[in-house]
């Protein structure tokens, strides 16, 4: 079915409004099972999906005439990678869909964890009025250290420029983007100067379980932590452990190793995250906003009008 489009998680509207002008063909089934849309992938040159399965071997040979897949959000560790490009098939994500909500996110995190305000609010709605517990701290005057500096690394800097805080960034992966919101780094230096660590980075064999406890180990200085990145980048327990001996202050987790109830709730650590008052916990929403949902599909649809087959 040529310059036919299998829709198989929930977009903006504006997607296919943008891409029928183009002349393509959407098949909007956002509610498709799984197996269902493997019986099918095969009749279309397309594929729009977010997380409802993972783009695997199976799924990419059932796709035999998909020439390009296109990833409703940034993460693209959901996807074969390297069979879809030996299949020739083009991948197409949209980070600048969602960068400013994630930005905005992790200073929410941030700022939340260190002036108390999820603990101060429930002590309040307790009955309880506790000023000196709650003191909190300023931004003004640390240092912020993010670990990648791509599309939301760079966001949360730019996002923390008006703070009047010094922000270093490493990435492994690129040199020479120091700019006007931060100044390019070693990993030593992350470690021997942060207040604050952000991640930024997408899930691979070397970011997955990066913070652990040897790694909060060699920190110099007490940390908060935020992470709205891929939940097995940390490990929680690690976080936990540190928290308890004081080398993290705070945490604000969007993402964690395992994800939904009711497996969540069967991990070990799960009692003590969400019994410590020092972990801000959201449900992997950082970059899901009303204004990127929109805006993702926009930057998708843009993307498709540039890109040609033959290139």
């Amino acid at each position: 079915m040529k310059n036919t489009i299998l829709i198989v998680d929930d977009i903006h509207p504006i997607f296919m409004k943008k891409v029928e002008a183009l002349g393509y063909h959407c098949d909007y089934r956002p509610l498709i099972k799984p197996d269902e849309a493997l019986q099918i992938l095969g009749n279309y040159e397309g594929l729009v999906m977010r997380s409802k399965f993972k783009l695997n071997r199976q799924y990419i040979d059932a796709g035999k005439n998909l020439r390009f897949v296109c990833r409703a959000g940034a993460g693209m560790d959901n996807i074969d990678e390297a069979y879809t490009a030996e299949k020739g098939i083009t991948l197409i994500n949209a980070p600048e869909g969602n960068m400013d909500a994630v930005g905005e996110h992790a200073v929410g995190m941030l700022l939340a964890l260190m002036n108390n305000f999820n603990v101060a609010d429930a002590q309040i709605r307790a009955g309880s009025w506790q000023r000196e517990a709650n003191r909190g701290y300023e931004l003004k005057g640390k240092t912020v250290g993010i670990i990648g500096y791509g599309f939301m690394g760079h966001s949360f800097a730019r996002k923390l420029s008006g703070f009047e805080v010094n922000v270093i960034a490493y990435d492994k992966y690129k040199t020479g983007f120091s700019d006007r919101y931060a100044r390019e780094v070693s990993m030593e230096e992350i470690v021997k100067h942060s207040d604050v660590l952000s991640l930024h980075i997408p899930l691979t064999p070397e970011t997955a379980g990066l913070v652990n406890e040897e790694y909060l180990f060699h920190f110099k200085k007490p940390i908060f932590l935020i992470n709205t990145a891929r939940g097995k980048a940390v490990q929680t327990q690690a976080v936990l452990n540190a928290i308890k001996q004081g080398k993290v202050l705070g945490a604000g987790l969007d993402v964690l190793e395992i994800e939904k109830f009711p497996t969540l709730a069967g991990q070990e650590w799960f009692d003590e995250l969400r019994q410590s008052g020092k972990v801000i916990l959201t449900p992997h929403v950082a970059g899901w906003t009303f204004e990127s949902y929109r805006k993702i599909s926009e930057v998708m649809a843009d993307k498709l009008k540039v890109w040609s087959p033959e290139s």
